[in-house]
């Protein structure tokens, strides 16, 4: 089965990119990685193209599932994303 190609997706916030970069294959998993690191207002430039994918974000603290490793806590964090659209930079 062949693997898709991740792309990386560029956090924007005050419409300039920050060093902050998350690799994925579609948008929506960068988004994802984004929220669970606690940004709402999620912006991400795909790297090489000029669209920018907007979404917003959020976390829940939620239990953790009966069969969980040991190492993992009773309480974890789960992702939300919403997407808004895109947007093409000029």
């Amino acid at each position: 089965m062949a693997e898709k190609e991740k792309k990386n997706f560029v956090l924007m916030q005050e419409g300039k990119d920050t060093n902050v970069v998350f690799s994925n294959a579609q948008p929506r998993g960068a988004a994802l990685k984004a929220a669970a690191r606690g940004y709402t207002e999620i912006r991400l430039r795909e790297r090489g193209t000029k669209r920018v994918h907007v979404f917003n974000g959020g976390r829940i603290e939620t239990t953790a599932p009966a069969n969980r490793p040991k190492w993992l806590p009773s309480k974890v964090w789960k992702a939300t994303v919403k997407k808004l659209g895109v947007e093409h930079l000029k």
